[in-house]
């Protein structure tokens, strides 16, 4: 078989390839750590750990820089990167954009951390602002409920329980029961950093320095831009605002 009728037999077996993103949408690229209960266990404090938020944190701006996202959020293990409508990196390739995405936050996070970990990324589309602004709610509802739970199961551990007694002993219960839980050990959920509780948020923002103009002979002011990390974001109707206002600069 000829050397180009083989290529274009073998190319045409790479069904996914010419696969692109709906245009028009705003897109959300989300990557989770790949077996991270595990592979925090014996590295981090539990249930929360700054060494491992700075390393999420670095890690997501490294992907807001690289790719060129607007905003993004993480918490947990997991990173939410968003691109606005006209955004046209790799040509909206799906395939591109997965496995790029992924391999920035394996490689960021396992430079950073000095151990090899690995994440997964997926690509969701969202046709307007509101149904955006549902996303990271929801992403938002998902932090508070982790922490909650991780901060109940742990506390428990602390007691002596095994892992099958702590689950069993949260399994099925109510929200109040995990407050009252916490409370009984001294610890108020609400006076818990926020950063845990509602997760962190990662965008640029507009500053202003002032500088010399060598040629004027004089002072000028210019705006440039910069790279924030939010680690007491707002809930609700107040967050919604936040992100509108972020999407608007």
């Amino acid at each position: 078989m000829k050397a180009n009728s083989l290529e274009k037999q073998m190319r045409a077996l790479e069904y996914f390839h010419d696969l692109r993103l709906l245009p028009g949408t705003w897109t959300v690229v989300r990557v989770d750590g790949r077996t991270f209960s595990s592979f925090t266990e014996t590295r981090f404090e539990k249930p929360y750990d700054e060494r491992f938020l700075d390393l999420m944190t670095t890690t997501a701006q490294t992907m807001l820089e690289e790719l060129h996202g607007l905003y993004a959020y993480t918490q947990s293990d997991e990173i939410s990167l968003l691109f606005a409508p006209e955004w046209d990196l790799f040509a909206r390739s799906v395939e591109k954009i997965v496995s790029v995405s992924a391999g920035i936050a394996s490689a960021t996070f396992t430079h950073h951390a000095g151990d090899p970990a690995h994440f997964d990324s997926r690509v969701w589309l969202g046709v307007d602002v509101p149904l955006v602004i549902d996303y990271f709610q929801w992403r938002q509802a998902d932090a508070s409920r982790n922490a909650l739970n991780s901060w109940c199961y742990w506390t428990l551990r602390d007691t002596g329980m095994d892992v099958q007694e702590a689950t069993h002993t949260l399994e099925g219960k109510s929200t109040d029961f995990k407050n009252e839980l916490l409370f009984q050990h001294g610890i108020n959920f609400n006076d818990l950093p926020r950063w845990q509780r509602r997760g962190v948020g990662v965008y640029w923002e507009s500053y202003e320095k002032e500088g010399y103009n060598p040629i004027t002979q004089q002072a000028e002011v210019t705006t440039r831009r910069r790279v924030r990390i939010d680690q007491d974001l707002p809930m609700k109707e107040e967050y919604a605002n936040m992100l509108l206002d972020i999407f608007e600069e």
